[in-house]
């Protein structure tokens, strides 16, 4: 692996770098997604702003209107756009959505769902997870019944996160109820406005309202919409989840909490009287040395998963390494933050004597789900195991 950045990849750092110092807010708080009110405003128009950069699909190839950047150019994107927690990605409709109709949608499809997401005009969500079907996807129970010239989906997905700022879903849902556990499945494209559709909030202990459970009552979804073939979903949902992986933004987010945490213990120190440590008091320093370490494995893991991806080559396993990595050390810094603020950390950024604007205290909320989300570290183990090792199954 080749450790260094090109010139070009430098200067697009550099050029990224003061767009951010330039269009983010000074008082930004974000974390996770934001999902709220003025906080959602924001992610819309910073996304537009990308997007007329052409930095919000830059990876996507020119014919589709993208830059045909390579994966190094978009993982400077998302590590600085992680680092300084800023919002305006799309997550389900550039990354995700995209890139697989790209393989396996028809010409009209492409011509109908790409633009709009080129141009950050639409919201997109993913219909995968059930109340009985998580980790165990392939169990899901959802209905899609063939009307002739229509679908006919009944049924539920939870954990669907934006579903209440979404326009369209991909949807996976059984049209075949007696094909193997695996087969029968389809992938569909619903317009979350459609007849049937219902959307109940999830509030989690996150605080904001992202998560969500979605309930089809005779939901009509058009055959045109059918991505791939009929009966065939599983493989398109496998390759969709395949551009979801990742490891950058774990490290980077990990590293920011890092700095921040670091900074604020040379610069406040006493503030909080001898509750707050000082940077180089011994058990701070050895905690705050190790978080670095595995922050920068975690980087260079991520780093390497892209460096294959730019030799045509599809890095599953290592995908999976440091996916688990990466998610799991994010945990660690939050929780080694938490640690070093005492009982300060733990106050909200409603309170007057909150560190850093509580964004440390909400970081380690956030934290819990990335071991979760987009595979639980179990998955991404059972991967490794079978994929990289050879284990079998059994």
């Amino acid at each position: 692996m080749d450790f260094r950045f090109s010139p070009a990849e430098e200067a697009f750092r550099e050029e990224l770098l003061e767009f951010l110092a330039r269009e983010l807010p000074p008082d930004l708080r974000g974390v996770g997604r934001a999902t709220e009110s003025g906080d959602w405003e924001l992610t819309l128009s910073m996304r537009r702003k990308l997007a007329q950069r052409g930095w919000l699909t830059m990876h996507w190839p020119k014919e589709y209107g993208g830059m045909g950047a390579s994966p190094m150019l978009s993982l400077i994107l998302n590590e600085e756009m992680s680092y300084h927690r800023a919002p305006g990605r799309d997550v389900f409709g550039a990354r995700m959505l995209g890139p697989t109709l790209m393989i396996y949608g028809t010409r009209e499809q492409k011509e109908r769902f790409l633009p709009p997401v080129a141009r950050g005009e639409v919201q997109w969500c993913q219909g995968y997870s059930e109340p009985e079907a998580g980790s165990d996807l392939a169990s899901l129970r959802t209905r899609a019944e063939d009307k002739g010239d229509y679908f006919l989906v009944n049924g539920s997905k939870i954990w669907t996160s934006l579903a209440h700022r979404a326009d369209w879903m991909m949807l996976m849902a059984r049209t075949d109820p007696d094909a193997p556990k695996h087969r029968g499945i389809s992938f569909l494209l619903l317009d979350m406005k459609s007849r049937g559709v219902e959307v109940r909030p999830i509030i989690s202990m996150a605080g904001e309202h992202e998560f969500n459970q979605v309930f089809f009552d005779n939901v009509e979804v058009p055959k045109e919409n059918l991505v791939g073939e009929k009966g065939r979903g599983w493989y398109v949902a496998v390759t969709l989840l395949d551009f979801e992986r990742s490891g950058i933004d774990y490290a980077a987010s990990a590293k920011r909490i890092l700095d921040d945490i670091n900074q604020y213990m040379d610069d406040v120190h006493g503030d909080h009287g001898t509750d707050i440590p000082r940077a180089d008091e011994g058990w701070a320093r050895d905690l705050m040395v190790e978080r670095y370490v595995e922050t920068e494995v975690a980087r260079l893991m991520a780093y390497k998963v892209t460096w294959l991806q730019s030799q045509g080559q599809v890095p599953t396993k290592e995908a999976s390494m440091s996916k688990v990595f990466g998610s799991e050390n994010l945990q660690k810094c939050a929780a080694a933050g938490l640690k070093i603020l005492g009982h300060y950390g733990v106050l909200t950024d409603e309170d007057k004597w909150v560190p850093l604007r509580g964004i440390i205290e909400k970081a380690w909320r956030y934290s819990i789900s990335g071991t979760i989300a987009a595979g639980t570290s179990e998955i991404q183990r059972n991967i490794i195991a079978s994929r990289g090792l050879g284990m079998p199954r059994g």
